[in-house]
């Protein structure tokens, strides 16, 4: 008796032969793969085993696993949004609908970051981190590459440049010079001497070339040139501003006042400060309101710029957060 297939079978077997037959592929080769394939299961699929293997401490020190593990997540939190800023800046037919729903999801992203930072705040034992922080030498969070590249893909570089040599450099600076003059590097300098950590020299040595490269790629396909090229009428839609303004606030308010609280509660003990891992200046380079780092200056007025972020580091350092 012949076996005849449901017609939605033979549906599937219409399109993959007009996927593969084109191609000189024979298709009879490609389903008697099919025969030697394994069912994919969950653990293979996401590389489970793996992915949990990679947790190694430097101590014995308990707490320190979960330091590791929220710094992990978080850097995969970042891949998830530097996805998004991928496929904004390669849309060559972008609608300010679809841009309004990917520029959602990365705030999606830094919000349950944001909401999960209590892992740090509040989730380690205070006298174990100052234990066991001081293996970690000269590695800081500082030093992520990944929030670098979001930065990058946000907004125009000429934001980026600290602001104390913004009007040194002209309109025609290049990639390499703003880079050279990028805000972090001041976060990451020695208090009394204002020389280079050894946290930043590692970084530029490792990062700069990348960081350089990325920023050219982004030049002309960063968030904002992306929004600057809608139509005006679309350049006004208020879901648009909305979003643009929630992701200047995540990204340049909100994510760095969380560390700065964690900072202020395992780091400060008057009268004495002290210093983050690897030496990083935190006291003058977390809290924006000395940064004044903002993403789309236009969209906001000139008295939210003037108080960007000053009400917040107030109520962390009073305890209200």
């Amino acid at each position: 008796m012949e076996h005849s297939f449901k017609p939605e079978v033979l549906e599937q077997l219409k399109r993959l032969e007009e996927k593969y037959v084109p191609l000189g592929q024979d298709l009879a080769a490609y389903l008697e793969g099919l025969y030697y394939t394994n069912f994919l299961n969950y653990w293979d699929y996401i590389h489970l085993d793996t992915l949990l293997s990679l947790q190694n401490p430097r101590t014995n020190i308990p707490d320190e696993k979960i330091f590791i593990i929220y710094h992990q997540i978080t850097e995969l939190y970042f891949k998830l949004s530097l996805e998004e800023y991928k496929q904004i800046a390669e849309d060559k037919d972008i609608t300010v609908d679809w841009l309004i729903k990917r520029v959602k999801r990365i705030n999606r992203y830094f919000d349950n970051l944001i909401d999960s930072f209590d892992v740090m705040v509040d989730g380690m034992d205070p006298k174990q981190f100052l234990q066991f922080r001081m293996a970690l030498m000269p590695a800081s969070g500082f030093q992520s590459a990944q929030y670098r590249m979001i930065e990058i893909a946000s907004t125009d570089l000429r934001n980026l440049v600290a602001k104390d040599k913004r009007a040194v450099l002209g309109l025609q600076s290049t990639q390499e010079e703003m880079i050279g003059c990028i805000y972090w590097k001041e976060g990451a300098t020695e208090v009394a001497s204002g020389a280079k950590t050894l946290t930043l020299l590692q970084f530029e040595e490792k990062y700069t070339s990348q960081l350089i490269q990325f920023a050219r790629q982004y030049e002309h396909t960063n968030l904002w040139s992306v929004y600057k090229r809608l139509p005006e009428a679309d350049q006004q839609n208020p879901k648009l501003i909305k979003a643009l303004r929630a992701l200047d606030s995540n990204v340049n308010v909100n994510w760095p006042l969380m560390h700065y609280k964690s900072a202020v509660r395992y780091l400060q003990r008057d009268p004495d400060i002290i210093a983050a891992t690897g030496g990083t200046n935190w006291m003058k380079y977390l809290p924006p309101k000395f940064q004044k780092r903002i993403f789309y200056p236009e969209l906001w007025s000139e008295q939210e710029i003037e108080e960007w972020g000053k009400g917040w580091v107030d109520k962390v350092l009073n305890g209200d957060i």
